[in-house]
């Protein structure tokens, strides 16, 4: 008879949790549900699997980093994910940028087509027994009834942390007589980036008025607790009037064609589309109230008469405790048919959910097919995210994280100078990860 797995959540590790298991199980049958557009999120816009929604960026792709090799371990992998988004890729220099609605629309297609992954469109509220294995990859933003169905297969409770998304204009409503392109460290007048920037009076006036404005409330039993590494403005402007000047803002690389020299401060905005018909205000994640947002962000050179595409919002994100429960291969404890994979397990970014969502899948692609999957060394960019989110060690004190330098175990001999040190962890993960590799 053959196999049938279960993969609930039609986002980024979802999709490619599936993929991978009918790459590497052959005669298996895999059922993804989705429950959009049936049932939609505080967060998504569309109906389109793997939908990006924070920002249209994975973030580096420079493979001398720990971001840009984990897309290089996905890619020989044969990742969905990086497949498409390089497949949809915007200019964004070193960073691997996408046109989001062209790559909803080609994961979806390729999901669609393969003629072992059953596309079921309607909302999964508890954990289904009849299928041999079972991916949860229903992401941040998971459905009520099914969070509370998980109460009793988890211990330890649900965390959560809250979220935010930037705005995006028109690029027809910014006015070209502020801007001018350049990425960071580039050639003046070369990149994709557009630069606003600022003096030192216009960025003060700016902080004054961000750190004044009204902001969305929160419910009165919840407390802001933000993932760091995707604050909102506001909360950053906050911490001191500099904060924006030496973070979002920062005009490190950058040369004004006007005045020939490193502005005070700039504001960067990054294609959205491969046409350049909309720009996502860099770093620029907010809870304002959308009002506010018009009024505040329209002080910044450049934005008089921006057209808002789309606002700036937040939205609560929930993750299990993986240490507490899940063992090293994504499964949960006493459980072993049942995985978790993407953001829901802790890790924090795209490229981070697609990898766990294709761990999740090799592995229960070897259940199913009897040869067990050796989870990748913790050396490596995927063993280290594995590491981190099923370590027992960090139960107590566990917080999402993106894939960094601090999750790899030290050198061994240790490295004191920092870019030695680090170059010789991307050598070591490359190492490792080659050796791993060939025995899949």
């Amino acid at each position: 008879m053959n196999k049938r797995a279960a993969v609930i959540g039609g986002g980024l590790a979802g999709c490619e949790a599936a993929w991978q298991i009918v790459r590497r199980a052959p005669g298996v049958t895999v059922d993804l549900f989705e429950m959009r557009p049936t049932r939609m999120t505080p967060a998504h816009q569309t109906a389109h699997l793997a939908e990006l929604v924070c920002s249209n960026s994975l973030k580096s792709e420079d493979p001398s980093t720990p971001a840009g090799e984990l897309k290089e371990e996905m890619a020989a992998l044969g990742s969905l994910v990086i497949e498409s988004a390089r497949a949809c890729r915007v200019p964004a220099g070193s960073a691997l940028a996408v046109d989001r609605e062209q790559m909803g629309r080609m994961v979806t297609r390729m999901i669609e087509t393969h003629p072992a992954i059953n596309l079921v469109r309607r909302e999964i509220t508890a954990i289904p027994e009849s299928y041999d294995q079972v991916i949860v990859a229903t992401g941040p933003l998971t459905a009520d009834a099914l969070a509370e169905s998980l109460r009793g297969v988890l211990t330890g409770g649900s965390l959560y942390f809250y979220d935010a998304i930037a705005p995006i204009v028109e690029a027809d409503s910014v006015d070209r007589s502020f801007a001018f392109t350049q990425d960071r460290r580039g050639a003046p007048g070369d990149g994709a980036y557009l630069n606003l920037p600022t003096d030192e009076a216009e960025y003060r006036r700016f902080i004054a008025e961000l750190l004044a404005a009204r902001t969305t409330p929160l419910r009165a039993f919840e407390e802001p607790r933000y993932f760091e590494g995707c604050l909102p403005v506001e909360v950053i402007a906050s911490r001191g009037e500099e904060s924006l000047a030496f973070g979002p803002m920062k005009p490190v690389g950058l040369t004004d064609p006007r005045t020939g020299r490193r502005p005070y401060a700039v504001v960067q905005l990054r294609p959205e589309t491969v046409d350049a018909a909309a720009y996502s205000m860099v770093a620029f994640q907010t809870r304002l109230a959308y009002p506010e947002q018009e009024r505040v962000f329209r002080m910044i050179p450049g934005l008089r008469d921006a057209v808002f595409l789309r606002h700036g919002s937040l939205h609560r994100n929930t993750f299990i405790n993986g240490p507490r429960n899940l063992d090293g291969d994504l499964s949960v404890k006493g459980r072993p048919e049942v995985r978790f994979a993407g953001q829901i397990t802790g890790v924090e970014g795209y490229a981070e959910s697609a990898a766990t969502g294709m761990l999740a899948g090799l592995f229960a692609a070897g259940a199913m097919t009897g040869r067990a999957v050796t989870p990748p060394p913790p050396e490596t960019t995927l063993g280290a995210l594995l590491a981190y989110v099923t370590d027992p060690a960090r139960g107590d004190d566990f917080q999402p994280s993106n894939i960094n330098y601090s999750l790899f175990p030290p050198l061994s001999p240790p490295v004191k100078k920092r870019d030695l040190r680090r170059a010789a962890v991307i050598a070591r993960a490359v190492e490792k990860v080659d050796v791993w590799r060939e025995g899949l």
